[in-house]
């Protein structure tokens, strides 16, 4: 009697508490012995049908293999997994699993256990460790790298695949999307990379755009609609399986500034309502990073400006054909101090500079102007028959006194007609690579090899400089250009001088024209850290 008793003190305190208690037999049946409305809740298999249904696709694999291990070490099981629920067969909830081994009457293997819900507390972790690992975010000035961790964030708990896209375009005008290389997958799926070509750009994505709110399509794996998305993406989807998209933007000052897209694959369920909130709430923390992104390109905008408005046509001279190019850094976060200019001093003679101010950043750019604008004014003032050395020395006293930048690296030349195909140049060198001559009838090869440089202006007061001369003839070319060509972190510069001379040659010979040869000693986009400026002049026959 009393252990009759105890028995049903014992499930009446079970139906009491928020938990299921319940067996499971050797062959896998389950069976509910006590607990509170939880046990309504749940999805129970059918007569045929195995209780691993009641888990969540993506939790089966890692569920199995723990259940397994636990039967092989005979110790307890206690895990949080996603079980389906009864009312609503395509959605899940977070259920605590307590789960002991037993051996029944006839040696077999059972199970004892509890089960108790969890969805709550789940999120809070979930959302507790998300939002923790986009406190990490990168800065803003590798913003591909922000998006990737915020991809990486999300997959697999969330979503299977995940694409973060970069809104384009001015507030109330058209807007266009950019993919980056926030990109996640889960294993097994086609590559979203054909992504990158506004596949996702159609009337539905506008119009979450537009009206800045989330948008979720679901729809029976690998049909989704076919109105509203682009073609590319909907093949895409059918591919993988797809049974949702979940289009979510990232609000930065009252604009849409970037759109998340989140899918879910291969028969997995879409995200209900909490998990549409958690996702919100973790691609929104983007914006952090994407407002100091804007707020550099803004000013890297008015930087560019301010140097593009300095780098003019360079003057025609009869007898010569000048080309030059200006290439900014790749990077979001820098704009530099290069500068080019060409000055005509006479019919038959100009003055050719070109230069870089240390920084990266619109201070820089300004200080460029300055220097600039000073040079060229003082090569006019001084004449076709002035020392570049001397007008260099000049310069740098005027710079030095006005307090100008902490170091100027500069290449000053005059060039003179000294007959019909002859050209002499005068040059004097502050600190800057040495000019490259490509010869008509000869390899080219970099001038004055074996004499260093003078030191850069702006380092030390009353510094003799230098002129150097050498003759260009009709068919010569001569090719200026600042360090950026050059130069890159972890390299030699001796060795990049090298490549550099052996890959104008082979574009000689190539018969190459000069803008276009010009364009193509660029080196690739992905290697570039610091803006570009060339300036190439050609002797040709005089009118």
């Amino acid at each position: 009697m009393n252990q009759e008793r105890l028995l049903r003190h014992y499930a009446a305190l079970m139906s009491a508490v928020p938990q299921s208690v319940w067996v499971l037999s050797a062959d896998g049946v389950v069976t509910l012995l006590a607990g509170s409305g939880m046990r309504e809740r749940l999805w129970h298999p059918d007569s045929g049908a195995s209780w691993m249904d009641a888990v969540h696709p993506k939790d089966r694999d890692w569920f199995r293999r723990a259940w397994r291990r636990t039967a092989e070490e005979r110790s307890p099981l206690d895990t949080i997994v996603r079980v389906r629920l009864k009312d609503a067969p395509d959605r899940f909830r977070h259920i605590k699993i307590i789960a002991v081994p037993v051996l029944d009457e006839e040696g077999d293997t059972e199970w004892v256990g509890t089960a108790s819900d969890a969805e709550d507390h789940w999120r809070i972790r979930m959302r507790e460790k998300l939002l923790a690992r986009m406190a990490a975010v990168p800065a803003a000035h590798d913003l591909s790298e922000a998006f990737l961790t915020t991809a990486a964030a999300v997959v697999p708990e969330l979503a299977d695949a995940v694409a973060v896209f970069h809104v384009r375009g001015e507030p109330g005008g058209a807007a266009s999307l950019t993919s980056t290389e926030g990109v996640g997958l889960a294993p097994g799926l086609p590559s979203l990379y054909p992504l990158d070509r506004d596949i996702l750009w159609g009337a539905t994505p506008r119009q979450v755009i537009e009206s800045q709110e989330a948008r979720l399509l679901t729809f029976p794996p690998g049909e989704p609609p076919e109105d509203g998305l682009s073609k590319v993406s909907v093949r895409w989807l059918r591919r993988a399986g797809a049974t949702s998209v979940a289009l979510l933007p990232v609000v930065v000052d009252g604009r849409a500034v970037a759109l998340a897209t989140t899918t879910t694959c291969r028969g997995n369920p879409p995200p209900d309502e909490a998990d549409l909130n958690l996702l919100q709430d973790v691609f929104q923390q983007m914006s952090g990073p994407l407002r100091r992104t804007m707020e550099l390109q803004r000013i890297r905008d008015r930087a560019l400006a301010l140097q593009q408005s300095f780098l003019s046509p360079p003057s025609a001279v009869d007898g010569v054909s000048i080309t030059a190019l200006y290439h900014p850094a790749d990077s979001a976060a820098e704009v530099g101090g290069d500068w080019y200019d060409a000055v005509r001093l006479s019919a038959d003679s100009l003055a050719l500079s070109i230069g870089d101010i240390a920084g990266h950043d619109l201070e820089a750019a300004a200080a460029m102007g300055r220097v600039n604008s000073l040079l060229r004014g003082l090569a006019y003032d001084s004449g076709p028959t002035a020392s570049p050395a001397a007008t260099l020395s000049r310069l740098d006293r005027i710079v030095q006194a006005l307090d100008g930048p902490s170091m100027v690296t500069a290449v000053h030349a005059v060039i003179r007609r000294v007959a019909p195909h002859i050209w002499r140049v005068t040059l004097s060198n502050a600190g800057h690579p040495p000019p490259l001559l490509i010869p008509r009838d000869a390899p080219p090869r970099y001038l004055h090899d074996f004499t260093a440089p003078d030191p850069p202006l702006c380092v030390t007061d009353g510094l003799p400089r230098t002129d150097l001369h050498t003759v260009i003839r009709e068919g010569d070319t001569l090719v200026f250009y600042t360090d950026g060509l050059v130069e890159a972190p972890g390299t030699d510069i001796g060795d990049n001088l090298r490549r550099l001379r052996e890959h104008t040659e082979a574009l000689v010979r190539a018969r190459v024209p000069l803008a276009t040869l010009i364009r193509r000693l660029l080196p690739p986009a992905q290697n570039r850290r610091d803006d570009i400026a060339v300036i190439a002049l050609e002797a040709r026959a005089g009118q």
